[in-house]
């Protein structure tokens, strides 16, 4: 596998992924590739700008927080940078939640273990759901936050479906 754009992807990711992602990928969740950029422009639009990445070839991953009366559980979407969740019905009806919404930012950072702006779907807490948009796995290769700011990872965009707590769901972004 290659890596997209014009950054220097290695096999060799083991220094530029946070904790719970490396503790994930030594469990042989999935073959990736990583690179260091500069966290200045790990916003997606500014680093597919720099680094001659196509937005079609980039995925977010969004922490939703759900609440149904006292009780708050959460799920990782990953969708397409073109795209959107749908957390108001699809991500909110997948959680049984009365009121969905993006996490907030303290909580996201504190219970992922990663930084804001590099979260992503590996190493998640266990019992999070990992929502896939269908469209992701149609690409051949994904970029995806690697837990910090300061690089990416690439790696095959159906390994993403393998993911543990992962569920393909067509029609979660538009």
């Amino acid at each position: 596998m290659q890596g997209p754009g014009t950054l220097d992807w290695t096999p060799q990711w083991h220094a530029l992924v946070a904790t719970p992602v490396a503790t994930a990928l030594h469990a042989g969740v999935a073959d990736v590739l990583a690179a260091p950029i500069d966290p200045d422009l790990a916003d997606t639009a500014a680093f597919c700008a720099q680094y001659g990445v196509l937005m079609q070839d980039s995925a977010n991953c969004v922490v939703i927080a759900g609440r149904r009366g006292d009780s708050t559980s959460y799920a990782a979407c990953v969708v397409l940078a073109t795209t959107r969740a749908d957390v108001n019905t699809v991500v909110r009806k997948r959680l049984d939640a009365r009121k969905a919404s993006f996490a907030p930012m303290d909580d996201a950072v504190e219970l992922s273990g990663m930084e804001f702006g590099g979260i992503t779907p590996i190493g998640l807490p266990a019992g999070w759901p990992v929502l896939v948009d269908a469209a992701v796995l149609e690409r051949e290769v994904v970029v995806i936050g690697s837990g910090l700011r300061r690089s990416k990872l690439a790696l095959a965009a159906s390994s993403l479906a393998a993911l543990p707590g992962a569920e393909v769901i067509d029609g979660l972004a538009r």
